[in-house]
């Protein structure tokens, strides 16, 4: 018997990728709401960061907590322990010729995106337009560069998504788990303006899986905010 806690802020997109997953796959959890650097936060990842995946066993009679951090170490257990229904692609899937592509993609949202979306855009657009000081025309040029770095990589990643349906075409995959929380992010700010007609088209996609339903409150999308 095993038992799952999430611990993380619904706002953290990483954290909802993990449980976009959860969801999907049907695995029962409980969520700590937390924000990165908090005490809680800091007392699950040597760094502070999210999400952690608090993993409660039961084996020989012996109870225990496994700590598993970072998101891709995650996803690759709950492919492991939960392989149905699947959310690794097959080659011939979209534009993929083999299997790993669906993790190139994944990294790339991970390491390229995330920045460039969340911090060169998302946060200082809502710290800016929280404080209340700044014109739109003030934040915008605050952002630009964020903004050039975000539409080269909405650009990139788009060549590698097949052109309807999923990242990778009929199959949905862990890529669009990773990429959604991104730009549903985006989509909720002035720069939504970035996103493609592809892109709408594939959000809307997305908007209408139960997972994403279940995961929307206390997201930017739903008018939350850190806290």
């Amino acid at each position: 018997m095993m038992s799952f806690t999430v611990i993380g802020t619904p706002f953290s997109t990483f954290t909802r990728t993990i449980t976009l997953g959860l969801h999907y796959k049907g695995l029962p959890f409980n969520q700590i709401s937390v924000l990165p650097h908090s005490e809680t936060a800091d007392e699950y990842h040597p760094f502070g960061y999210l999400p952690t995946l608090a993993i409660e066993t039961e084996t020989g009679g012996k109870e225990g907590t496994l700590k598993l951090r970072e998101s891709l170490a995650i996803v690759r257990y709950f492919d492991r322990v939960a392989p149905q229904p699947t959310l690794c692609i097959s080659a011939g899937d979209g534009r993929a010729l083999i299997e790993e592509q669906m993790w190139e993609f994944v990294s790339m949202v991970a390491s390229y995106g995330f920045p460039a979306i969340e911090f060169g855009v998302v946060k200082p657009r809502m710290a800016l337009t929280n404080e209340g000081k700044a014109t739109d025309a003030e934040i915008r040029e605050s952002i630009n560069t964020g903004v050039s770095r975000s539409r080269r990589f909405l650009t990139i990643i788009e060549e590698a998504m097949s052109p309807e349906g999923y990242a990778f075409g009929e199959k949905l995959s862990w890529a669009d788990f990773f990429l959604y929380p991104l730009l549903a992010d985006l989509r909720a700010i002035p720069e939504g303006e970035l996103l493609s007609e592809r892109m709408l088209a594939w959000m809307e996609l997305m908007d209408k899986l139960e997972a994403v339903k279940a995961t929307t409150p206390g997201t930017l999308s739903a008018g939350a905010r850190p806290s």
